[in-house]
């Protein structure tokens, strides 16, 4: 034990002799910390970690452990071998016995092997809990493969670092992961900026921080409680609303490659009128009173109130940076544009598995999902009916300005207890070939085309077209044939608008003909928890929709406004089917030809809505806010299923943004 001890000796007084106390540190600041280091195989000592708070200490304390010269490293069967050693610095500075913890030695191409005598090994493992150490938290999951919450405002402080000219990102593929984005848009450095100082434990987990983390050598997790509060007042019809959402954010990860999240929602609430009405038209069989749009399945609470809990999560793999894998429940969108006609998160959570794979120009995601169908008139033994849906979106840039991309998508239900069609699990297959070789009802596929073009970087255009019915001849025929069920959109973003930084303004106009996304199989809508899967009007219409965002430090304030002619059906039995709700079947068309955009029930349709908030904490997304709306709806033909109704809705509330709200329909 000679040889341990005057190395323990040397490299103490080495550090008695060399370390210069910073200036910048008081004498209450002098806490004693503890340093992990190694010697190489080539004699060099490199600190590995130290616990201390003060980087001025830690600072002084590498530039020391840096300067100590080479010596001969330790050997194991006679090769050169890492050694490492934990060891407590405790002021005043002074030599002391048995203070170093020799940990592990390791041949360089040999598994670590202990080095120490038995009698250490067994001390060691006897410690072995007081060994584990906490370190300092340093914002993880910016780097992590976690998805991004889809929260309309987050995503628009990084769209532009996004879409810059010569960046080969894809950006139509969400939720993002923080590591593709942390590429452009430094999460880090960004919220750096809005730090509030505060002393306290309290002040910097309200203002800046998470509630809890835990981080070790090769883990991490953050654990927040959340809200969503809301008190808001419907003047039109004399009516108080509230939402009482509490929530517990739990996420983390194992090694560089396996990351999880999980969230869960407990919530009641009180809607504007027109929400309420939606909410009970939508509701499941079984005798749930409705559900709540884009959140779930509710209870009766109280008289005139909704109970409805959510659950989501997923688990997120990085095995290369070809690939990612998922497995979770929540929630996808595809586009460039505030909605979507490929898949947006208009509808509740859903289980599903996703592969992502990037490399060269070429992003490519493949995505499989359960869905229900819970209409009485599908409900079979008490239960839900279960449809499943595959789709693929394959984004490719073609210049450093072009980006397109290449979408398929098919739906199919468990008929003849096919259950899940393995058929569909083949990522590069064409779907349409798939629905045709089960049978013409088997499946409900649906393809599509999308653009974006950078102009420069501050202005961008994006488009998407859908085909739900492969036949040229109807598509294109000028007839009006129900087989023309096509839709498109197209869009402008404006960043940094008029030199004004962080104005962001974009104009977007969709236009979805009838009968689109319904098929003639009931059940094999694009559509999931009785709303529909793509764009949250369903189809028959067409839309402008204008939205401004700004944001100053912590302050933020939107603005949108959407004009839209809709057609709607005139019964609840969809009878005769005039092509706007999603859930009818095309068999009870009116008619095979002169079908038009707008036929049925036309109605015009207004909404406006203002937002304005602070963001209380930039890392966990808290903000307080105030909200109005305006929405003027007006049917040609009023009755008992649609209504004239203008509604001026003012909300107050304090959020944890982790999802959108969708108020406009």
């Amino acid at each position: 034990m000679e040889l341990p001890s005057c190395f323990n000796t040397q490299v103490q007084q080495y550090l008695v002799d060399n370390f210069k106390v910073p200036a910048s540190v008081s004498e209450e600041e002098l806490n004693p910390f503890n340093v992990q280091f190694e010697v190489t195989t080539k004699g060099v000592f490199e600190v590995i970690y130290m616990d201390s708070n003060n980087a001025a200490l830690k600072e002084e304390t590498s530039r020391v452990f840096a300067s100590m010269p080479t010596i001969v490293p330790a050997t194991y069967n006679g090769t050169p071998a890492i050694s490492q050693f934990r060891m407590p610095v405790i002021f005043p500075l002074a030599v002391r016995e048995t203070v170093m913890n020799p940990m592990a030695t390791a041949a360089s191409t040999n598994p670590v092997i202990a080095a120490t005598p038995t009698t250490e090994i067994i001390d060691t493992f006897v410690n072995e809990y007081e060994l584990i150490e906490n370190m300092p938290f340093d914002n993880e999951e910016y780097t992590s493969q976690l998805n991004i919450p889809l929260s309309h405002e987050m995503y628009t402080r990084f769209d532009a670092a996004m879409n810059r000219v010569g960046t080969n990102t894809h950006t139509a593929q969400k939720p993002y992961i923080y590591s593709e984005v942390n590429k452009y848009y430094n999460f880090s450095e960004e919220n750096s900026t809005l730090i509030k100082e505060r002393s306290t434990w309290l002040g910097r987990k309200w203002w800046n921080e998470h509630f809890v983390t835990v981080k070790g050598e090769d883990y991490w997790f953050t654990l927040d409680p959340g809200v969503d509060l809301q008190v808001g007042r419907d003047f039109d019809n004399d009516l108080s609303t509230y939402n009482n959402t509490r929530l517990v954010n739990f996420q983390g990860g194992l090694g560089k490659t396996i990351n999880f999240n999980a969230t869960v929602y407990e919530s009641q609430g009180r809607f504007s009128a027109y929400i309420d009405r939606y909410a009970r038209s939508i509701k499941p069989d079984g005798g749930n009173p409705g559900i709540v749009p884009g959140r779930g399945i509710a209870a009766q609470f109280k008289e005139d109130s909704f109970d409805y809990p959510v659950a989501t999560g997923h688990v997120s793999i990085t095995p290369s940076k070809y690939f990612n894998v998922q497995l979770g429940h929540g929630k996808q969108f595809l586009g460039d544009g505030y909605r979507s006609l490929f898949f947006s998160d208009n509808a509740t959570p859903f289980p599903y598995f996703k592969l992502n794979t990037t490399f060269w120009k070429f992003k490519y995601t493949n995505t499989w999902m359960s869905l229900r169908d819970v209409r009485p008139e599908v409900t079979a033994d008490g239960s839900f009916r279960t449809k499943y849906i595959a789709n693929h979106y394959l984004s490719y840039n073609v210049t450093e300005r072009l980006n397109i991309g290449l979408f398929e998508s098919v739906i199919w239900q468990n008929d003849n207890d096919r259950g899940f069609d393995f058929n569909y699990l083949n990522p590069v297959i064409f779907y349409r070939a798939i629905e045709f070789s089960t049978g013409s009802r088997g499946g409900n596929a649906l393809l599509g085309l999308s653009g974006k073009y950078k102009v420069n970087d501050k202005v961008n255009l994006y488009g998407q077209f859908i085909i739900d019915e492969f036949s040229t001849s109807d598509v294109f025929g000028g007839e009006g044939s129900y087989k023309n069920k096509t839709g498109y959109q197209v869009g402008v973003k404006y960043y940094n608008a008029f030199k004004i930084d962080n104005l962001y303004l974009q104009a977007e106009y969709n236009r979805v003909r009838p009968f689109a996304y319904s098929h003639n199989t009931v059940i094999l809508n694009y559509g999931h928890n009785n709303q529909p899967l793509a764009h949250t009007l369903g189809a028959n219409f067409s839309e402008l929709i204008a939205i401004a965002r700004y944001r100053k430090d912590r302050w933020y304030g939107d603005a949108k406004i959407i004009v839209a002619k809709r057609g709607l059906e005139l019964n609840e039995d969809n009878i005769p089917f005039y092509g706007g709700n999603i859930y009818g079947t095309e068999d009870n068309r009116l008619s095979d030809d002169g079908n038009d955009l707008g036929q049925g029930n036309s109605t015009d349709f207004f909404h406006t809505e203002l937002e304005g908030g602070y963001l209380i904490n930039p890392t966990t997304n808290l903000k307080v806010y105030a909200s109005v709306i305006y929405r003027d709806f007006n049917p040609e033909i009023n009755n008992a299923l649609n209504s004239s109704a203008s509604t001026v809705w003012l909300n107050f509330g304090l959020r944890t943004d982790l999802f959108n709200w969708y108020y406009d329909y």
